[in-house]
């Protein structure tokens, strides 16, 4: 990838997730350093400010008396597509969270502007968890369990409006599952979406399973959003995110998933989410995710030429 113009987006989304503190995701990214790295690197950075999140609004019903926060987060999934929507115009949208729910705007933007293109709509998604519960499915009533079923287009939105373009599921690939609900297991499996567990992880070696993912899109002449949860990092390396779970991906894992997509130079949009200031132990959760960011968007220690046949 060459300089290329990146936007990016806070989007201070707390409603969806169980614990306090992922609004302060964003400032604490800036903090440290992210803005200043990519642009060491030779891109034209746009930092747009924290986007404006709902006030007080009126409870919305909803079927499952569990769920939390509808009326804000679907509130804030519109105001969330609507900006990076706006932002793909310009550049690459680069949005800092924020709990996960960020991604039922986020997914469904990219969709739309691939579409626009004439190019198909590709995920990565890094996580320990698929967040592919509906809200009949979700028995915590944390909305960061749904965001990639909502933009899947799966049914059980009843109360929140479909998306224009929904992502093919097929087009969807997860890496770092460890924690999955039997409803969500089922789910995946129906909708024909990728999935590896860190069992995959390491009987094949993340960079495989990453490199079988991207040459399908570049099979397609697709374009690729990537999606990155703290929680696919080993909690031993990242500590700042309220869904730790062990067996992780490792610094060095992580940081090869990031030079490979860099490398296959299909990448059009990046969430960094969960990211938890106030468990954080002085920045290194921060400083970790903004270091993966360079090397997604280009910091190597040698350039690696192509090689002749």
């Amino acid at each position: 990838m060459d300089a290329t113009d990146i936007v990016i987006l806070g989007a201070p989304v707390r409603e969806g997730a169980g614990r306090r503190g992922c609004d302060m995701g964003p400032a604490a990214l800036r903090a440290a350093g992210i803005v200043e790295t990519l642009g060491a690197l030779g891109h034209r950075v746009e930092d747009r400010g924290d986007l404006a999140g709902p006030r007080a609004l009126p409870p919305r019903r909803a079927g499952n008396p569990a769920l939390r926060n509808f009326a804000e987060v679907v509130d804030w999934a519109g105001r969330i597509e609507a900006a990076t929507f706006e932002a793909s115009a310009r550049g690459m949208p680069v949005t800092l969270g924020g709990d996960h729910s960020l991604a039922a705007g986020t997914l469904p933007a990219f969709a739309r502007r691939a579409r626009e293109r004439g190019r198909p709509a590709f995920a990565l998604w890094l996580d320990a968890h698929p967040d592919f519960h509906t809200l009949e499915t979700t028995t915590s009533g944390n909305l960061h369990g749904v965001p990639l079923a909502y933009a899947c287009g799966r049914p059980g939105f009843d109360g929140w409006p479909a998306p224009e373009v929904a992502l093919d599921p097929a087009n969807v690939c997860m890496i770092g599952l460890r924690s999955v609900d039997p409803a969500e297991r089922a789910a995946v499996v129906a909708a024909g979406a990728t999935a590896h567990d860190m069992r995959d992880v390491d009987e094949h070696g993340v960079g495989a399973l990453v490199r079988a993912f991207l040459a399908r899109v570049a099979a397609a002449g697709g374009e690729l959003h990537l999606s990155l949860d703290v929680d696919f990092l080993d909690p031993s390396i990242a500590p700042g995110v309220g869904t730790t779970v062990p067996g992780g991906a490792t610094f060095r894992e992580a940081h090869l998933v990031m030079e490979t997509v860099h490398d296959c130079g299909l990448l059009a949009g990046l969430d960094l989410v969960e990211l938890n200031p106030y468990l954080d132990e002085r920045g290194r959760t921060a400083r970790l995710l903004a270091d993966l960011a360079a090397s997604l968007l280009g910091k190597r220690i040698f350039d690696r030429p192509t090689r002749g046949a």
